[in-house]
C-alpha cells in the first residue's frame, strides 16, 4: 500500500523520521522517500519488534525500478547507500509468507540533504589546520552519536523480543495448566464412574 504524500515528505527531511507499522498477514507495505539530486546518502534501518519468528522480507527499489537492497526472513537491518539517481525510492516490507501472524516493524528512513563538503565558518586569525582539526572532531562526535543511536535501537529491539517471548511462555504455561486441570477433572469423573459401576455390579450379583 502507498501512504499519503505527507508521510513521504516527512521521510525526505534531512533528519531521520522513525515510524512503527503493523504489518498484517499476507500484506505488503511500501514507503517512499525522494532524493533531490544524485549523490545523496540514504540511511535505512528496520527491526521486527513482535510477531511470528520476528522476521520479514524487505526490498529497496530505485526510481528506475532497479533493486538496490533486498532480503528474506530478516529480523533487522541497518544500511546506508548513495542515491545514484534523482527521484523516488521505494522501501517495502512483505509479510505475504505469513499465514496468520502479524508483524510490528520499527523503521527509519533518512535522506541527507546537506552537502558533505560544506565549509565551516572560520574566525579571523585561525589557520586551515585548526579548521581541519575542528571538522575532524565534529565527524568523530557524529560517528559516536550514530553508534549510540544504533545501540539504543538494538537494545530496544532485544527488550521487545524478550518481552514477547516471556508473554508467549506465560501463555503456554497457562494453556498447559488449564489442560492439566481438565485432565484431572476427567480422571476424577472416570474414577467415580468405575467405582459406582463395580458397586452396582456387586449388588446385582447378590440379588
Amino acid at each position: 500500500m502507498r501512504l499519503l504524500g505527507a508521510v513521504a515528505c516527512l521521510l525526505g527531511l534531512a533528519h531521520a523520521t522513525a515510524l512503527t507499522y503493523k504489518l498484517e498477514a499476507h500484506e505488503k507495505a511500501c514507503f517512499f522517500a525522494t532524493t533531490e539530486h544524485p549523490g545523496q546518502k540514504v540511511a535505512f534501518y528496520f527491526a521486527v519488534q513482535s510477531g511470528g519468528a520476528f522476521d520479514v522480507d524487505y526490498s529497496v527499489v530505485g526510481p528506475n525500478e532497479k533493486v538496490i537492497l533486498d532480503g528474506s526472513k530478516e529480523r533487522q537491518g541497518d544500511f546506508v547507500f548513495t542515491a545514484q539517481e534523482r527521484g523516488e525510492y521505494r522501501f517495502c516490507f512483505n509479510n505475504e509468507m505469513s499465514t496468520f501472524a502479524e508483524k510490528v516493524v520499527d523503521f527509519e528512513i533518512a535522506v541527507e540533504n546537506e552537502a558533505r563538503n560544506a565549509q565551516l565558518p572560520s574566525r579571523p586569525g585561525t589557520s586551515p589546520e585548526q579548521t581541519s582539526v575542528l571538522e575532524e572532531s565534529i565527524l568523530k562526535l557524529s560517528a559516536q552519536l550514530s553508534t549510540i543511536s544504533r545501540n539504543q535501537k538494538y537494545f530496544r529491539t532485544r527488550e521487545n523480543r524478550n518481552f514477547s517471548t516471556v508473554r508467549s511462555t506465560e501463555k503456554r504455561i497457562l494453556n498447559f495448566s488449564l489442560m492439566e486441570s481438565g485432565l484431572m477433572i476427567v480422571m476424577a469423573g472416570l474414577q467415580v464412574f468405575v467405582v459406582r459401576f463395580f458397586f452396582q455390579g456387586a449388588r446385582k450379583g447378590y440379588v
